[in-house]
C-alpha cells in the first residue's frame, strides 16, 4: 500500500476522531434513494412548494413524523444556504427541494438515514448524571446506601429503556430527551417488524406525494416534468437492524 493510499485512511480517522470528541452535528446523513425532475422556461416560489406539500401531508396523518424546514449550504462553509423541507420519522428523513437553475426549475427528493451518533459529550454527561444523583442520595440515604442505590439504579434504567418500546407514549418521550435519545436509539430499542413495513410504506408513500404536488404545480401552468435522474432503493440498509 503506497503513501498515497494511506492519506485518505488517516484524515478519515482523524474526522471520525474529532466528529467523536466535539460532536459535530451529523444533519445529512447517509442519501439511500432519491429522484429528480425538472422544467423548462418554469419558476415557481420554493417555500409555496413546501406549503402546498405540508397540506398534502395534513390528509395522510403520518404517526411520529416531524416537518421542518432546513437549510444546507450550495457550496464551501462561506457559500449561500438553500431552504430544503424535511420529513423525519424516526431516523429516516425525507428532504425536498424545489430550486431554479438558470432558465429551469427542478425538484428533488432524497430518501436519507440520519444515524443516532453516540458522541463523546454523550458520555460525560451520562456520568456527570450519576455522579449528581449519587451527591444528592448521600445527605439523606448515607455514603453506603447511596452508592447501593446508584450501582441499581443503571440496572432498573436499562430495565426501563429495554422495554419502553412496548409503550408508544414512553417510547415517543424517550426518543425527544436529549442524550438519552441517542443511547436508547443505539443500543436499547429493538427493530420490529412493524417498523420495518411502516418504513417501508413512509418511503414509498411520501416521495409519491411530493411529486404528486409538483407535478399538479406544474401542470397548471401547462409546463410538463421531465426526470433527470432516479437511485435504486438500498434495501439492506432500510431493513438493517
Amino acid at each position: 500500500m503506497g503513501p498515497s493510499e494511506d492519506k485518505p485512511k488517516k484524515r478519515e480517522y482523524v474526522r471520525l476522531v474529532l466528529d467523536f470528541i466535539f460532536g459535530f452535528k451529523n444533519k445529512r446523513g447517509e442519501i439511500l434513494d432519491g429522484w429528480l425532475f425538472s422544467a423548462d422556461a418554469f419558476s415557481f416560489d420554493p417555500l409555496e412548494f413546501y406549503s402546498a406539500v405540508e397540506k398534502h401531508l395534513e390528509d395522510q396523518k403520518i404517526p411520529g413524523m416531524e416537518i421542518s424546514r432546513i437549510e444546507f449550504a450550495q457550496g464551501g462553509l462561506l457559500s449561500g444556504q438553500r431552504t430544503y423541507l424535511r420529513l423525519m420519522r424516526e431516523r429516516y428523513a425525507i428532504d425536498t427541494c424545489a430550486a431554479p437553475f438558470g432558465n429551469h426549475f427542478f425538484f428533488s427528493c432524497r430518501f436519507v438515514h440520519v444515524p443516532a451518533l453516540v458522541r463523546l459529550w454523550h458520555i460525560v454527561a451520562t456520568v456527570a448524571f450519576f455522579v449528581l444523583v449519587g451527591s444528592l442520595l448521600a445527605k439523606p440515604l448515607g455514603f453506603t446506601f447511596a452508592a447501593i442505590a446508584l450501582v441499581c439504579l443503571p440496572f432498573a434504567i436499562v430495565g426501563v429503556l429495554r422495554n419502553a418500546a412496548a409503550f408508544t407514549d414512553l417510547d415517543t418521550l424517550l426518543l425527544r430527551i436529549p442524550v438519552l435519545a441517542t443511547l436508547y436509539e443505539n443500543w436499547f430499542r429493538e427493530e420490529t417488524y412493524y417498523r420495518v413495513d411502516t418504513r417501508t410504506l413512509y418511503k414509498s408513500i411520501l416521495p409519491d406525494l411530493i411529486k404528486a404536488a409538483a407535478e399538479e404545480i406544474t401542470g397548471a401552468k401547462g409546463v410538463k416534468l421531465v426526470r433527470q435522474s432516479a437511485s435504486a432503493p438500498i434495501l439492506k440498509e432500510i431493513y438493517k437492524t
